[in-house]
């Protein structure tokens, strides 16, 4: 006999699945049959309307593979006696407009992610759903009051969290953790720096935290905008898909490359030690003094001419104006636009003085003057930011001039171009440059601050670098996520705090997540034997993960034969895969899959169906995440930096790019820091 529905807790919650999908068809149709021909006042209130209209439309998909709501909360009688609220990625209410899911990020969802036995906030049961696709085929009960029922790890969370990952960076919203609750719930008011090794959580909390400050500042937010900036575009593409998942559109991404490129062509490279100097906080000081210097004391008396009338001011007078302006230290181009005004209220006084009464229409008439514009552009001229860093960057003399005390002869050498460009078209630019450029233009005119701006892979960024992302958020907040153990640059940062000093934000919140999810504990623990010689001090990711996962490590005399052949092995199993080496490596691994018929993807094309094998350049590996993980010559990958330190740390990111399962081959012998136990 079948079992009725009213019997079975499964079928009910297969009937509410439904029925709030239903809902949601429903409330999508709702918006799509909305008809803004008769309430917009011109096209561009229709337009504007029309693109808000889309973007709901879009935010309210039923994705058909991504479970409608995860989980259920039952509360007992003191907040919300006898309520039941079923926990999802969005709203949706039927129509008479009662709840059938809650928003995660509503403050009645938040004890799904923190109430426990200890501290069970009202709530009776918790039910977390099982999904196999979109389908729900299980659930699981915690009674959170009942004294007699143990603590224990929920299976459906734990095969969560260890599903396999094909394609691209999903959300976690079902899987988030206490402690980064707390941080994805932190005020928009205040930065956040987030330090958490391999499979720890970083990169999707900094996401879910944009999007719970979108639900709970949706206005401010609207208006000051948001930012998301990653290393490069292969990482953007990677995670680009978790906030419209959670139903966040507007949220722009971009690398600080992005940031700063708008002004000059990036056509050329630095060598390492010189892109250290160009990122070096003491350019900032150097760009100052060089823009200030364009500043001239007026050495004569202006006369203004108005009908018969001639007003004169003295030199010292001018020159009296020009020093409160320098020693306001505002904006280069904010007091060369004040000083005509500053100027012409000093004629205004002397025509009061005689009697006249001039209102602002004079002041202003004063102020755009032929002598009066003379003066000014004699002692607050116009400065370009670009030619001006070109200049520096080309002309020995007056680097010397303004590097005196700051740099030594020896940088000063590494600072100048060895061969001068002509002009800001031709020269070759660096990305160090580009900074430098951004850096100029600041001076001159403010950048705009947005209200909150995520910066992931925080720890790579130079002084300067910082400088330019802490520009962009002067007047907002930052979440800043990284793990000082893979920093993989020359200029890489030696701690929080200094970093968090050249990003403007030195107040910010260390929070520190040291629990992995994501990586097994073998694949860790192997990995971890590099963090004495490259991060000595910095603690070592505990795997939390029940299932065990695989490590083999290989030595082999046919490379490249036996590298396709373990690619061949991983993609027997159910995921994605990763083959790693080092970037000179790429080309004949590239060549060896060819030949035996593999197809692969590169960083950033994941989204495709061609392949589950991905050819990723060590280079490229940081942030991104393969259930099966082939690397190949581990000492090559080593070799490849600059430096030891520098290569074990991009030694240590490629080791534990892995969710399931890493295999080590090697033909070379192995780095000896990996050898030790």
């Amino acid at each position: 006999m079948s079992v009725p529905v009213s019997d079975d807790p499964l079928a009910r919650e297969r009937a509410h699945l439904t029925s709030s999908r239903a809902a949601l068809r429903a409330m999508r149709e709702d918006v799509e049959a909305l008809d803004i021909k008769d309430v917009t006042a011109n096209w561009v209130n229709s337009l504007v309307l029309g693109r808000q209209i889309e973007d709901r439309i879009k935010a309210l998909a039923d994705l058909s593979h991504t479970p409608l709501f995860f989980g259920r909360l039952d509360y007992l009688h003191t907040t919300q006696e006898g309520q039941r609220f079923y926990i999802g990625r969005r709203h949706v209410h039927d129509a008479d407009g009662d709840p059938m899911v809650i928003d995660w990020r509503a403050p009645v969802s938040q004890p799904y992610y923190q109430a426990s036995k200890k501290d069970p906030q009202d709530v009776g049961l918790r039910r977390r759903f099982g999904y196999t696709g979109g389908e729900l085929t299980a659930y699981e009960d915690e009674h959170l009051s009942d004294p007699e029922e143990l603590e224990r790890t929920s299976r459906l969370l734990q095969a969560e969290i260890e599903r396999p990952r094909v394609g691209p960076m999903r959300d976690i919203v079902a899987t988030i953790q206490p402690e980064q609750d707390g941080i994805v719930r932190s005020d928009l008011s205040g930065t956040v720096c987030v330090q958490g090794g391999p499979g720890t959580g970083k990169t999707a909390v900094g996401l879910h935290r944009v999007a719970y400050l979108l639900y709970a500042h949706r206005e401010r937010l609207a208006r000051t905008g948001t930012l998301v900036i990653g290393p490069n575009r292969s990482f953007l593409h990677y995670i680009e898909q978790v906030l419209p998942a959670l139903g966040e559109l507007e949220v722009k991404q971009a690398t600080v490359d992005d940031l700063v490129g708008g002004q000059v062509e990036v056509r050329g490279t630095d060598d390492a030690a010189t892109a250290v100097v160009k990122g070096d906080a003491r350019m900032a000081e150097l760009l100052r003094r060089a823009v200030r210097s364009h500043v001239a004391l007026p050495t004569e008396s202006l006369m203004v001419v108005r009908g018969s009338r001639r007003w004169r001011v003295p030199a010292y007078e001018l020159e009296q104006i020009v020093r409160e302006l320098m020693d306001r230290d505002i904006r280069y181009g904010a007091a060369r636009e004040a000083l005509p005004q500053r100027i012409a209220h000093s004629v205004l006084v002397r025509m009061e003085e005689a009697g006249e009464a001039p209102d602002d229409r004079v002041q202003n008439a004063v102020a755009r003057n032929t002598a009066v514009k003379a003066v000014v552009k004699e002692c607050w001229p116009l400065v370009e930011p670009a030619k001006l860093v070109l200049r520096l960057l080309g002309d020995a003399e007056f680097l010397a001039e303004h590097a005196e005390g700051l740099f030594s002869e020896d940088e000063q050498k590494l600072l100048l171009w060895a061969k001068p460009a002509r002009s800001v078209r031709t020269a070759k630019w660096s990305a160090a440059d580009a900074v430098l450029v951004d850096e100029a233009r600041d001076l001159v005119e403010r950048t705009h601050s947005l209200g909150h701006v995520v910066l992931d892979e925080a720890q790579d960024l130079s002084p300067m670098q910082y400088r330019a992302v802490g520009r962009r958020c002067t007047t907002g907040s930052a979440t800043i996520l990284g793990d000082l153990a893979q920093g993989t640059t020359p200029w890489a940062t030696a701690s929080w705090a200094e970093a968090l000093g050249h990003l403007g934000k030195p107040e910010a919140l260390v929070e520190e997540l040291t629990a992995g999810f994501r990586v097994p504990r073998e694949v860790i623990a192997y990995a971890s034997r590099l963090l004495p010689h490259m991060s000595p001090g910095l603690a070592a990711v505990e795997s939390v993960r029940e299932n065990p996962g695989s490590l083999d490590v290989r030595h082999t005399d046919a490379l490249d034969q036996d590298v396709v052949a373990a690619c061949v092995e991983a993609l027997a199993h159910d995921g994605s895969i990763g083959l790693i080496a080092a970037d000179a490596r790429i080309a004949p691994l590239a060549e060896a899959l060819t030949a035996a018929g593999l197809a692969y993807l590169s960083p950033g094309e994941e989204t495709t169906a061609e392949s589950r094998l991905t050819l990723v350049p060590a280079s490229l590996a940081k942030g991104l995440e393969y259930d099966y993980v082939v690397l190949d010559e581990p000492a090559a990958v080593v070799d490849g930096e600059p430096d030891e330190r520098t290569g074990l740390r991009r030694l240590y990111v490629a080791l534990t790019r892995a969710v399931s399962g890493l295999t080590v081959l090697h033909s070379a012998p192995l780095p000896t820091q990996l050898e030790q136990p």
